[in-house]
Order: C-alpha cells, then structure tokens, then sequence
C-alpha cells in the first residue's frame, strides 16, 4: 500500500471547499537571516488550526453512509481529535476521541466545543492504539488514525500541493515530523511534482523515533517524549508513513526546545502569527541552522497554531 501523487490531487478536490486553501507568507527578514528566499506555508490559518483538517476530512468523507452513521472514533493528542470532531460535524455524525490526559486544555476545549466526546488516558503508560482500537469496535464506529493511513497521508499531501502550484518549483521542503504523515504526503506531492527536490523532516531532539529509524532502516520505538512539542511527542513511526518517509526523504534536522521557542518567538514579532511548538519546529531548524545548507528556495510548512494564550506566554517565558 502507497500512497500517489494522483491520490493527493484526488484529496485535493475532495476537500475543496470544506478546508481553507490556507496564504503563504514571505518575510524579508527572514530571507536575509538564512540566506535564502523562503515560502512559508502557514497551516495555522487552516480550519482547526492545523493541517489535521486535510487528512480527517479526505479520510472521513470516503467512509460508506452506514459507516458514517455509527459514527467516527480516533485517538490523537489534540490537533487530529480537533480535525475529526470537525470532519464528523460537517458529515452530520457523531465522534468519540481518546485523548491523553495531559493534552493542553486549549485542545481538549476545542474538541468538546466541535461535539465531540473526549476519552481519556494516559499516554506514558497506555498504548493509544489498542485502547483506540478497542474502543472503535465497542462503539461500532469507523476508526480513523492520525497519520497511518492512506487517505489521511493523501490529504495533508495537500498543503505541499498548495504551496507549489501557488509559488513555482523549491529546491527545499521542510516540515515537523510526528508521526510521519504530514511529511510522507508533502514528500509525495513535492517528489511527484519535481524529483530533485530536497524534503527534511524536523523533530525535536527528545523525540528522533524518525531519524533514529532512517539510520537504522527499520522503525525504531524510544520512550514517549517529553518536549514542548507535544503534537511531535510519537514514541514510534507509523508502518506505511515510514515506508513513505524511507523513500522520499533526503534527511531529518532535529531541534531542541530553546530553538522551538524562539521560532515561535520570531514568528509572532516578525511575523505576526501564533505558532504552536509543532508548527515552529521546521523554522526553528533553519532560523537554527540545522540545514547542512540552505539552499535558494524553501517551503516551510507551518503545521498548526493550536495553543492558548497562557501556556503560549509560559513557554516563552520559562
């Protein structure tokens, strides 16, 4: 199972309409610091907040009426809940999303307030799969994954999509790494789109579960992260993300926390925008000088603005 380029562009007029076909800023400030003309693809105007809202829609709507009538079950710590109670509300059917307990309160507010019913759990001692799957076949519902899947990998592919029919060909792309579906699907489209095109994924330093796996070429499980980067905080790759990812990416920059925080920093005074520290991790790899080099032109994809004012204001003010 894979995922085409031809898959993306279906997702693409599947969503039409119902997601934001989010803008794309430039800075040149930005340009200056990093040596470089640099697209930022700001997914944190897309409906949800994030990028989740391509891939939950793409999936949700292909599900059969009847399976749509049971209702939609998934398991995700905030942006991929958020995106389903959306998707689910617009389908006209219900949604129950696990959660892990310490999710920020921002995020579980946002999910309730889309219908949704939140199940909790803890996440450094329970295995979110298995109780999501567990609770799926309770519920007789359709249980739709956060990034290993077909359809939801066809669907955030969009937002790279997006970003070079509006801005012509990259030499670069970068996006934050979790679970691996954001990036698999932008490799996807940016690699069917032009083959010399140079994709990095970025994870925080706490959780390399990605990297470590492309070294070692075989997914690879480390303890649950603990980083501000709590939408990154993936303890193993997906199966079919890292097969994807195994491919098409040509690296991984990591980044730490402080890095995060700065991004996110630069963002809302240069930028004028909220990132949250997922969202942030791709700039804070070039404002951080993670890129061996930096080549002419570069796509960032800025996954998601997700945070509350008050956890925004302590992290950059540890």
């Amino acid at each position: 199972m894979t995922v085409t380029l031809d898959d993306v562009r279906e997702a693409a007029e599947r969503i039409k309409g119902v997601a934001h076909r989010t803008p794309v800023l430039r800075s040149r400030t930005l340009d200056e610091l990093v040596g470089a003309t640099v697209f930022l693809k700001c997914e944190n105007f897309q409906r949800v907040g994030a990028f989740k809202f391509r891939g939950a829609y793409n999936a949700a709507s292909r599900l059969s009426p009847e399976q749509v009538a049971k209702g939609i079950a998934a398991y995700s710590s905030g942006n991929h809940a958020q995106a389903i109670a959306l998707a689910a509300r617009e389908l006209g059917t219900t949604a129950v999303i696990l959660m892990p307990e310490d999710t920020p309160k921002s995020k579980m507010d946002a999910v309730a307030g889309y219908g949704a019913e939140i199940v909790t759990y803890d996440r450094y001692t329970g295995d979110r799969t298995a109780i999501g799957e567990a609770l799926a076949a309770e519920r007789g519902m359709a249980l739709i994954p956060p990034y290993d899947h077909p359809h939801v990998i066809a669907g955030q592919g969009t937002a790279a999509l997006e970003l070079i029919e509006e801005v012509g060909e990259l030499d670069a792309l970068l996006g934050p790494v979790g679970g691996g579906g954001l990036i698999a699907g932008s490799a996807t489209a940016a690699k069917g789109l032009r083959t010399g095109i140079c994709m990095i994924g970025v994870e925080p330093e706490a959780g390399d579960d990605t990297k470590r796996s492309l070294e070692a070429g075989r997914r690879v499980s480390i303890p649950v992260p603990r980083t501000i980067a709590d939408g990154q905080a993936a303890d193993i790759p997906g199966e079919l993300t890292f097969s994807i990812n195994q491919r098409l990416l040509d690296g991984i920059a990591l980044v730490t926390d402080d890095e995060i925080r700065d991004a996110m920093r630069f963002a809302f005074e240069r930028l004028k925008i909220v990132v949250e520290p997922s969202g942030a991790t791709a700039l804070a790899a070039l404002l951080a000088g993670r890129l061996d080099r930096v080549p002419p032109r570069v796509g960032l994809i800025i996954s998601g603005g997700n945070i509350g004012a008050e956890r925004f204001a302590e992290l950059l003010n540890p």
